[in-house]
């Protein structure tokens, strides 16, 4: 278990951004696109550009342009297991922030999950998998700025495996983490692990 700010997090469990249920009545199995492996190893330079954290403000919406994600946020909490819940699996184009923790654009490390796809099909975070470093993650903000991520790596993880401190330790500038289900899935055990987006903050408006 990890511990952000004052709340303590546990891994992300594979069952709670995705089952996998509308796969199995389509006419061919097509889990969603996984991450290459050119994708986990940051770019030096880039890392060292990073714009001053901004206050504290929660998120209202996520856009990530490269992947046509636009989406509206709502605050997330722990299951009494003390891993990250999920939102409402109704709603597809529904993301998450973990509200206890470092709200995108403070420093440190923000939170922020959805689902890869629910019983009717794929959701806002299916084609996570598919996201190149370098590319922006934009989330408008309660107090009218919007906080502007530059990818460093995208990530995929065995459920198994999942580095906790990795994935939630604390940060001296403005991060971001994005999840969701991924790493494969299968019939008869859905996901096997999950998608990770690291990125830092490289600017605001």
């Amino acid at each position: 278990m990890r511990r952000i700010g004052d709340t303590a997090i546990a891994a992300v469990t594979v069952v709670a951004f995705g089952s996998g249920v509308w796969l199995l009545g389509t006419a061919q199995l097509s889990a969603p696109p996984q991450p290459a492996a050119a994708e986990s190893r940051p770019d030096p330079a880039e890392e060292r550009l990073a714009a001053p954290a901004l206050p504290p403000s929660p998120p209202t919406r996520i856009r990530i342009t490269s992947i046509r994600v636009d989406a509206p946020m709502t605050g997330l909490g722990l299951t009494p297991s003390g891993s990250l819940d999920a939102p409402p699996t109704g709603d597809k184009n529904l993301a998450g922030w973990y509200e206890a923790g470092t709200a995108p654009g403070e420093k440190g490390t923000a939170i922020v999950a959805g689902h890869v796809d629910n019983s009717e099909g794929p959701a806002v975070f299916y084609a996570l998998g598919a996201v190149k470093r370098g590319a922006t993650v934009e989330l408008d903000r309660r107090d009218g700025s919007v906080a502007v991520f530059t990818v460093d790596a995208v990530e995929v993880y065995r459920a198994s495996d999942f580095p906790d401190d990795t994935v939630y330790g604390a940060a001296e500038r403005p991060e971001l983490r994005i999840i969701t289900c991924g790493g494969g899935y299968s019939k008869t055990t859905g996901y096997q692990g999950n998608v990770v987006v690291f990125a830092h903050l490289t600017g605001s408006r």
